[in-house]
């Protein structure tokens, strides 16, 4: 009789021991996945931003190239400032998606590339009022618009790096 309950035991006892280690083999399977699918979505997003951003860094920095040239050839109308405030809006809307899920890497570029061009956009509207600071000029402004793209460049290369797009440093 002890034989037999013995026997019974350990086969209900093994069929247990068997269920609970495939159940948590079936965890981590999915913990796994879950992970994986996390990491592809959060590479996607970042991705879709980071095309976004420099989209728009490039369009804001064309934009105010272009101002510029208007200021110069025949002065600004509502239409150019309001061209401008686009490209300059949709700059603002883009960076400040990247605060949200850049690392700090891309994002340090990301802030000198703000920073850039929000200073020539101060500069470029004084001086279409009128009343710039000392040292402002088209010319200065001009350069300043011209120096963006090398910010624009080292922003593109940190943001592929961090995809896993390119090895370069």
């Amino acid at each position: 009789m002890i034989i037999a309950v013995a026997g019974v035991a350990g086969t209900l006892g093994g069929a247990l021991l068997t269920q609970r280690g495939s159940q948590r083999a079936k965890r981590l399977e999915i913990e796994l996945v879950r992970e994986h699918e996390e990491v592809r979505e959060n590479r996607s997003l970042r991705r879709a931003c980071y095309a976004e951003l420099n989209r728009d860094a490039r369009q804001f920095t064309t934009a105010l190239n272009r101002h510029l040239h208007v200021m110069r050839e025949r002065g600004v109308d509502e239409s150019d400032s309001d061209a401008l405030e686009e490209a300059k809006n949709a700059h603002r809307d883009r960076y400040s998606e990247a605060q949200m899920i850049a690392p700090d890497e891309v994002l340090s570029r990301a802030s000198a590339v703000n920073q850039a061009l929000n200073k020539i956009y101060g500069q470029v509207k004084r001086l279409e009022r009128g009343v710039p600071q000392p040292g402002e000029t088209m010319e200065t402004a001009a350069h300043a618009q011209y120096e963006v793209w090398e910010l624009l460049r080292t922003l593109r290369t940190a943001m592929r790096q961090d995809l896993g797009v390119s090895q370069e440093h």
